[in-house]
């Protein structure tokens, strides 16, 4: 089974502009999401995804595969699909260019053993700081005893009206998809909760459509603001200093 990671790295993010080329202790953020990524077993190709010539020129100096997509796409997941058509493999994996910090094992949890009988998958682990339970930019899932997801929200859900032993988890932005999956998500209109919430995954749910939810144990960092950024840049600095990171 032949997997390709794709990395989605628009430029004009809305909370930090030019997010892909934010420095970090003298590479740019997208270098350090590739070279977490290419450390994965089970993984063939590594591809960025963009639509900016200043992420594409970034990517020649440091020698990252890349294509140019769309500048009209209006989530990651569409910009992926356009990449994956220029691609041959039988499974994408779409991680999110904002998480420097990934852990390459993570991406090989990702990967199924076999495709019979799968179409898209995501991972999520369990919540442990109440903040980020009510923190919006943590998307929330709750799955049925199968392990496939039954909701995503921005909210905290469920809510613990009868009981307060529960455990909740968010969503982790590295998800895996069969071209089909990849092509429903294109060619299905926006659904009404999908555009409530502003939850890519609700497209698959609202639709019938099974989402497989993988938990595993992670503390990434998704850098979506300044804060995160320096925060991320003193993580990694003191990595190189140990000697645990390489440039």
């Amino acid at each position: 089974m032949k997997t390709a990671v794709i990395i989605p790295a628009r430029y004009d993010s809305s909370r930090l502009k030019g997010k892909p080329l934010a420095d970090i202790c003298g590479r740019p953020m997208l270098w350090w999401v590739y070279s977490r990524v290419k450390k994965a077993r089970g993984v063939e190709e590594v591809w960025a995804a963009t639509d900016s010539l200043q992420v594409e020129a970034a990517c020649r100096e440091f020698h990252i595969p890349c294509l140019m997509t769309s500048p009209d796409h209006t989530t990651s997941t569409e910009r992926v699909y356009e990449a994956a058509r220029q691609i041959p493999a039988e499974l994408y994996v779409c991680v999110n260019g904002d998480e420097p910090l990934i852990d390459p094992a993570l991406v090989e949890r990702i990967i199924p053993q076999r495709l019979e009988g799968f179409f898209a998958a995501n991972l999520m682990t369990r919540i442990a700081n109440p903040v980020e339970a009510v923190d919006d930019s943590n998307i929330k899932v709750v799955t049925d005893p199968q392990g496939y997801a039954l909701f995503f929200s921005r909210s905290p859900i469920p809510h613990p009206k009868a009981s307060i032993r529960y455990d909740f988890y968010k969503h982790l932005g590295i998800l895996a998809y069969t071209l089909e999956a990849l092509r429903f998500f294109a060619e299905t209109p926006r659904g009404r909760l999908e555009a409530v919430e502003d939850i890519n995954e609700l497209r698959f749910l609202e639709n019938g459509k099974r989402l497989r939810m993988i938990p595993v144990e992670a503390a990434t960092l998704s850098v979506d603001t300044p804060k995160d950024l320096e925060y991320v840049r003193a993580v990694v600095e003191e990595k190189l200093k140990r000697g645990e990171l390489k440039l």
